[in-house]
């Protein structure tokens, strides 16, 4: 109900998401390559078995990948349809200036194909999705038109996608 509680939607901006992977070391160097991130900072919590390293894109995107002794693989879906099956986080998404270049850089750097580029639901948006090496999924969105057409979401983030 507006007027109570504490406004967090007026101050929050986004700030990372958080993905538990297998392999720490192959998930930090997958994402350097495909996705030009770089390393910020490492952390780790010994009593918990748990490492972690925060990543950052060069419009300022963050992805903390965390590494935890005796975490469960999730489940994989083949397509986002099929993952919006499971409760929770099903993907994460990138706004990328030519969804086919960056599909095609992704792919070129070990991502798999889940979804190739075609129109989204929302009109004028090209979309595409890929996994990486574990099997996550990464949506990525050219929302260009839309952004000309003026319309009023419009978030200007422009993810580098692929080897420089």
């Amino acid at each position: 109900m507006p007027g109570k509680g504490v406004d967090v939607s007026s101050t929050a901006i986004f700030d990372h998401v958080g993905l538990t992977v297998v392999d720490l070391e192959a998930a930090v160097d997958w994402y350097s390559r495909a996705l030009d991130l770089s390393e910020e900072f490492r952390f780790e919590l010994p009593a918990f078995q748990f490492r972690a390293v925060m990543m950052v894109g060069p419009t300022r995107y963050r992805i903390e990948l965390i590494e935890r002794a005796g975490s469960q693989p999730g489940p994989r879906p083949g397509n986002p349809v099929d993952a919006a099956l499971t409760r929770g986080y099903g993907h994460i998404c990138l706004d990328v200036e030519d969804v086919d270049v960056a599909y095609g850089a992704l792919l070129a750097v070990g991502a798999s194909d889940r979804m190739s580029p075609r129109p989204s639901p929302e009109p004028g948006v090209r979309m595409a999705f890929v996994a990486d090496p574990e099997g996550n999924l990464i949506e990525l969105l050219d929302r260009a038109a839309v952004r000309s057409r003026g319309a009023s979401f419009s978030p200007e983030v422009h993810v580098p996608v692929g080897p420089a």
